[in-house]
């Protein structure tokens, strides 16, 4: 019969009265009828799926309104895995050459609970009387036995009608090497809430119904469960199991874990370990059906910088009357014909280039197959099958998910945890694979390790949830890779307590406390995530924290980008740190670090804003376009009040108090090298809205060949320094205002620095300390004026003013002036390179020289060439570090929260 003497219309009515094996029968017709057979998949195809007593919705309990992608495949599906329970062939005794005709053993049917047709009234009854492989239909009925049944033959229990019809109050345990049980009700029996166990057979179970029970699996007996609902505080527990399957369940209700999975896979396997296997791996790592989708979160970024052009902070580093009016009266008055000293070829022209980054420099988020590809131990872990499988299920409005332990294996995929206390917690060497699932709404962390807890946490979509969205403590250590942690209530990330972990390629977004936060000495890697959009702190290291942080994109947070405080000691590097509406990097009270090869440009306050309390390393930046300050060094102690009392970092929020476990200080420092001053070098810091470098410090500190160029007030400003503050090899280039200014009783050295075209004075120098081997050439006024009560040497200078004096001693300055260079500015000038006052004898100045060229050609600095003197930029920058580095643990986990906001600087400093 051919298809097409028939209407297409017609002949799908008139297939949709077949059953399924009659549609099997069409569909070997010839490839018209199969193709017309498979087009009725949102119709008959549904029916069938539906109508089937032994599954349910196949999206359900996660999403029941959603239909999958096909029907027919859906009931295929559920075909092969229902037989599975049937695959032990080891009482069918067939030789291997008539393998493929053996004939499946006879089945009888035994009816329980009506005496109609040799039925039996109970279940032990019948089970006395069945035989292997024999099933058992129960009508419709509550069944009760007063004591423990034994399975000792292979059977399959069925209850018959709708689910709920047929109760049973029995605890089984099975000795036989398969059993199947479906549409049934399970409830307690008075004497043990156990109602099914076994320790080496294999129990597949079917549309089931648990209320307020148990189910116990001890290895190598396994276990498949698909379609049932564990409700009331039912419970799974598996003990030493090598493979066992939840799909499609439902966990409710529970004040304990839903799914507890202790010890080590036992390395004896029963005969469904293989069926098992290979059904598992049918559910792939990389299947898209059913996944969450990562979001294009990193598109292009909004600027936050409107009218920075007109931004000018009026502050006492800033020379607002530098040029008196005295001098005013003595400038040369046309700055065209000034004879101009050529400087561009300095050592750090390679810092010049300083446009701010847009979003197209970002690097790009890896997906997960990429990672995978570089890293072999997560490679095995996503390709891993042992131990408790979860897939597809959901844990809601209980108190736990899934509790490992005690070297327990686990593989959760595509599961929904919604509502409970915590989704995960993995613990005591215990490992576990965490596979595009999504846990929100926990009322403590989402996801919990602890202990060397092991695993692969993957594509999941982690969000709003009451405490961190992972928390990661005692030694474990974690490959986090592409997940979503987001909106959540705390912190997306907590590391501490010895924590460690790989996270990388996350999107960690709209978070109200840190994106990522290390403290007591926890030690990730957190590489190549984008972090964005948190109402706090993007990254922040806290008492004692480490960790090597590197290649993200931290955007668009309320607080710092990152922000270093009490003892934290991360390496930060190659991160664009950018568009905040606070600080790009905050190093607070006690912090240190290697801050190393950032952008960190677009902020709305600081650049990088330290505490002289801490002991940075600050090396190879590009800090620009930030509204206020680059750099702002500030010796203000932090507030140690709390915000809304003690911060706590405990699983279910109540207080407490780790054992002690403090590893040596040696330890702790033995990756990199310590120091004793502040170090900020070979820093590109341009085009802020305000002072490039800003020190108010009551610490030592050194700054070392940096380009400060093209800042809207003064270049580098030294308000407070009451220990020496070093300025070495420098260049300090077209800033708006003065190029180097220096206050009252400050300690200063300038040393081999260039400072060139600055829109105001070159230096202006009101401390205590050195002006040594600068080149001072180009700018707008005084080349160096010393003033009020500086006590000062100026030796060996070189030193040219477009306008005004080469070197202006004025008042009571005390020291020499000795061996200076002074280049003529303008070729009709008549003064003095050196203005001095005749009436201060403590001033010493002599051996001082004035140049004049010989044409109005344009003349360069030779012999030597423009200072700061080149050095090789690789030499500056630090060797890399081992990206796992030395790690230690406190002995306590509660802190008190810093809050407040520092007088002199940026908008906020603290991360809580």
């Amino acid at each position: 019969m051919e298809v097409g003497s028939l209407p297409v219309e017609l002949w799908r009515l008139i297939l949709a009265y077949l059953p399924l094996p009659d549609l099997g029968r069409c569909c070997l017709v010839c490839r018209a009828w199969r193709e017309l057979i498979l087009s009725l998949d949102s119709t008959r195809w549904r029916q069938l799926c539906l109508g089937c007593p032994e599954c349910r919705h196949p999206n359900w309990p996660r999403r029941p309104h959603l239909p999958p992608v096909s029907w027919r495949e859906a009931l295929h599906q559920h075909a092969l895995a229902s037989r599975t329970w049937t695959q032990n062939g080891s009482d069918l005794h067939s030789s291997a050459c008539l393998h493929l005709f053996r004939r499946r053993k006879d089945r009888r049917v035994w009816h329980v609970g009506t005496v109609a047709g040799g039925g039996y009234e109970t279940l032990r009854g019948a089970l006395a009387a069945a035989g292997p492989y024999d099933k058992l239909v129960l009508h419709a009925g509550v069944y009760e036995e007063q004591a423990e049944v034994s399975l000792k033959v292979p059977v399959e229990i069925v209850g018959m009608g709708k689910l709920g019809d047929v109760s049973l109050l029995v605890s089984f345990d099975q000795q036989c090497p398969t059993a199947r049980l479906c549409n049934l009700v399970f409830m307690p029996a008075w004497f043990s809430p156990v109602v099914y166990k076994t320790s080496s057979g294999h129990v597949q179970l079917d549309n089931c119904n648990f209320e307020g029970c148990q189910i116990h699996i001890r290895g190598p007996g396994t276990c498949q469960a698909r379609f049932c609902s564990f409700a009331q505080g039912s419970s799974a527990h598996f003990l030493g199991v090598a493979i066992s399957l939840m799909d499609s369940c439902e966990f409710s209700g529970g004040d304990s874990a839903s799914v507890t999975v202790e010890g080590a896979p036992v390395s004896e396997r029963n005969w469904a370990f293989k069926h098992l296997v290979a059904l598992a791996k049918t559910f792939t790592m990389m299947t898209s059906n059913g996944s969450t989708e990562l979001s294009n979160q990193s598109g292009k970024d909004n600027s936050l910088l409107p009218g920075q052009d007109g931004t000018m902070i009026e502050e006492d580093g800033m020379e607002t009357s530098s040029v008196s009016s005295e001098e005013d009266d003595e400038q040369d008055g046309v700055k065209s014909t000034c004879l101009k000293l050529s400087y561009d070829q300095h050592g750090l022209a390679h810092l010049s280039k300083a446009d701010m980054p847009d979003s197209s420099a970002f690097p790009a988020l890896l997906s997960l197959s990429a990672e995978l590809q570089r890293d072999a131990e997560a490679r095995d872990l996503a390709a891993s099958v042992q131990g408790c499988l979860l897939r597809r299920c959901l844990l809601r409005d209980g108190k736990g998910g899934v509790h490992l332990c005690n070297h327990g294996q686990a593989r959760l995929e595509a599961n929904v945890f919604r509502g409970l206390n915590y989704a995960v917690r993995c613990i005591q060497n215990a490992k576990m694979v965490m596979l595009r699932n999504e846990v929100c709404g926990c009322k403590a962390s989402g996801v919990f390790l602890r202990l060397s807890a092991q695993g692969l946490i993957a594509e999941n979509n982690i969000h709003s949830n009451g405490e961190a969205g992972l928390d990661i403590r005692k030694g474990a250590n974690p490959i986090i890779l592409c997940n979503r942690i987001h909106s959540g209530l705390r912190s997306g990330i907590v590391v501490l307590g010895n924590g460690r972990g790989s996270i990388r390629s996350n999107q960690i977004y709209g978070n109200k406390e840190a994106g990522v936060y290390i403290l007591f000495n926890g030690n990730p890697v957190v590489s190549g995530n984008h972090i964005f959009q948190g109402l706090a702190a993007g990254i922040a290291v806290n008492e004692n924290g480490r960790g090597l942080i590197t290649e993200n994109v931290i955007r668009q947070n309320q607080w710092g980008g990152a922000d270093i405080r009490r003892g934290g000691d991360p390496v930060l590097r190659n991160n664009f740190i950018c568009y905040g509406y606070s600080d790009g990097v905050v190093v607070g009270e006690r912090g240190r670090g290697l801050i190393d090869g950032n952008h960190i440009y677009g902020n709305r306050g600081c650049g990088v804003w330290v505490m002289s309390s801490s002991l940075p390393q600050l090396i190879g930046n590009h800090i620009t376009h930030n509204r206020m300050y680059g750099l702002a060094v500030f010796c203000r102690k932090d507030t140690d009040s709390a915000v809304g009392g003690p911060e706590n970092f405990n699983e279910e929020g109540e207080l407490m108090a780790w054992e002690s476990d403090i590893d040596s200080e040696d330890e702790r420092f033995s990756s990199r090298r310590p120091i004793t001053v502040a170090l900020v070098e070979n820093n590109c810091i341009s085009h802020n809205g305000a002072v490039g470098v800003y020190v108010k410090s009551s610490e030592p500190l050194n700054v070392v060949a940096n380009m400060v160029k093209n800042n809207t007030a003064a270049g580098v400003s030294v308000i407070q320094s009451a220990q020496l503050t070093r300025l070495v090899g420098n260049c300090v280039l077209c800033n708006g205002w003065t190029g180097v200014t220096v206050d009252g009783e400050c300690r200063v050295e300038l040393r081999g620095n260039g400072v060139y075209g600055n829109n105001c004075h070159g230096v202006c120098f009101r401390g205590d300390g050195l002006i040594v081997e600068n080149d001072v050439v180009g700018n707008n006024a005084v080349g160096i004026r010393v003033m009020d009560n500086a006590d000062v040497k100026v030796l060996r200078n070189r030193v040219q003013a477009l306008r005004g004096y080469g070197i202006s001693v004025k008042e009571r300055v005390r020291g020499v002036v000795q061996e200076n260079l002074v280049y003529q500015g303008h070729p009709t000038s008549t003064k003095t390179p050196i203005r001095t006052n005749t009436q201060n004898l403590e001033c010493v100045v002599l051996n001082n020289s004035l140049l004049t060229p010989r044409s109005q050609a344009l003349w360069a600095l030779e012999n030597p060439p423009p200072r700061p003197h080149s050095s090789n930029p690789s030499s500056v920058t630090p060797s890399t570090l081992p990206a796992h580095l030395a790690i230690t643990m406190t002995n306590r986990i509660t802190a008190s929260v810093e809050s407040g906001c520092h007088n002199n600087g940026s908008i906020f400093c603290s991360i809580l």
